[in-house]
């Protein structure tokens, strides 16, 4: 049986091969992550002086994975939204936008085309720094597992920076507009989803948040440092040792979500179900009849 592939992604990827800049890429990001690596090492070097006779020092290898793991998110944050926010405008900047609708797919598929091959780029930054990585949870003591939950969680990121770039890329014309849109779009996701719960805590005065917590389920902050949290500690953000969250402070059903990782899946899924939204807003924007273009018909 003859597996179908995107032409968008056969393409993207056929270019992205040839291209020397991607090789620069890796090359750069590889070299990131052995800086953050050797800072990190130091760090725990300069601590070994005072550690060294009360505990062991091998415990502060554990420090490796997030380290590691919040520099290659910041760079897959940074780098996803620039590379999908040019690719609609892109095509219409170099006059082939109206060419690529005329073809049999549809602006859905476009669209997850150029998500898809995003992702796929992505994943090479990841795989080429999966050694340096491997290194992390081999010293830290870290199970296999979570390197295959961090890869899960970085294309989850990837798809979510790059359903924003695109819907960005279908709303304006220029590349440079929605790479500055699209970073505003992204941010505004992080502070945003926080309001709620500050308002609530400025109306009871510091007392209780309420449910208003439910809105962070759509945070990728608050993901992150939930799923750092399940992998180093075994325990939830809202349930940790020492801090004073309870069923009236934080509300019955967050409290009950933050329980074992209910949390941490119902926001992936949230998160996933966001950027299916970004998506269809995005093919709706490029869709001829319902676009632009659509207006104009109608106005006629």
């Amino acid at each position: 049986m003859r597996i179908r592939v995107n032409p968008i992604v056969k393409k993207d990827l056929q270019v992205t091969a040839r291209s020397m800049r991607f090789s620069w890429g890796v090359f750069a990001y590889g070299t990131v992550l052995v800086l953050a690596f050797l800072l990190a090492m130091a760090f725990i070097q300069s601590q070994s002086g005072s550690i060294y006779s009360s505990s062991n020092i091998y415990s502060y290898f554990i420090v490796l994975f997030p380290v590691l793991a919040i520099a290659q998110v910041c760079i897959v944050a940074l780098t996803v939204p620039i590379i999908t926010a040019s690719s609609i405008s892109g095509e219409r900047e170099r006059q082939t936008f109206d060419i690529m609708l005329t073809t049999c797919m549809s602006p859905f598929s476009i669209v997850a085309g150029k998500v898809i091959s995003a992702v796929i780029r992505i994943l090479f930054f990841v795989v080429a720094g999966m050694p340096i990585m491997a290194l992390s949870f081999i010293a830290g003591g870290l199970g296999w597992s979570s390197l295959f939950y961090f890869v899960l969680v970085i294309i989850l990121l990837s798809v979510l920076s790059g359903s924003i770039g695109i819907l960005c890329s279908a709303i304006c014309r220029k590349s440079i507009t929605a790479v500055i849109l699209s970073f505003v779009f992204y941010f505004g996701i992080y502070f945003l989803t926080f309001v709620p719960m500050i308002l609530k805590y400025v109306w009871t005065r510091g007392k209780s948040a309420g449910e208003s917590f439910l809105f962070l389920l759509f945070n990728p902050f608050v993901f992150f440092e939930e799923f750092f949290m399940q992998v180093m500690r075994g325990e939830s953000l809202f349930g940790m040792e020492g801090s004073n969250f309870s069923k009236n402070e934080v509300g019955y059903l967050t409290y009950h979500l933050s329980q074992g990782k209910t949390w941490l899946f119902l926001s992936a899924a949230c998160l996933l179900a966001l950027s299916l939204v970004f998506m269809c807003a995005a093919a709706w924007r490029i869709n001829p009849m319902h676009g632009t273009a659509g207006k104009r018909r109608r106005k006629k």
